[in-house]
């Protein structure tokens, strides 16, 4: 079955036989499902309050070790974002009263961020629903297609650079 990426395929390999236009058929669909899946989890957001950044920030305090906090620092590395984004995204987090931020026990210098009773409450609330919704969002492919893709991705992920941290 034809979808948009194929029509603008072979739109380039008529207008342009010469160019060797297959890279397209894949990066394409990554833009179009990027933009799909993120605005169906989005919704999942929206019904708890919550925008994608938030989601990853709560998340990620969850999954961490307890006592679940971690420094600012290693939020960027596990976000990918920047300072001051991170520090917009604890600052309406904070104003809405789902992280704190104290000093560090160990120093008294640093920044801890943790989840507060109502942050642990929603991400609980919340994670559930997200994860049917990537289930959803995948419902298309089997299990055996789905474990090859992310093989794929992640070879992809790797080849350009991308790393655990």
């Amino acid at each position: 079955m034809a979808d948009h990426v194929d029509m603008v395929l072979d739109q380039w390999r008529e207008r342009r036989p010469d160019l060797d236009v297959s890279p397209m058929a894949v990066v394409g669909r990554l833009k179009r499902l990027n933009r799909l899946v993120n605005a169906e989890l989005d919704k999942t957001f929206a019904r708890h309050g919550l925008d994608s950044p938030s989601f990853d920030v709560l998340a990620t305090l969850r999954r961490s070790e307890p006592p679940h906090q971690l420094c600012p620092n290693d939020l960027i590395t596990a976000t990918m974002v920047t300072s001051g984004a991170i520090t917009q995204r604890l600052d309406r987090l904070e104003a809405r009263g789902l992280i704190r931020r104290t000093r560090s026990e160990k120093d008294g210098r640093s920044v801890v961020v943790s989840l507060t009773g109502e942050g642990w409450d929603l991400i609980e609330k919340a994670m559930p629903e997200h994860l049917e919704t990537e289930q959803r969002v995948l419902a298309a492919v089997t299990g055996k297609q789905r474990d090859a893709l992310a093989g794929a991705l992640r070879d992809l992920l790797e080849s350009l650079g991308d790393k655990r941290e």
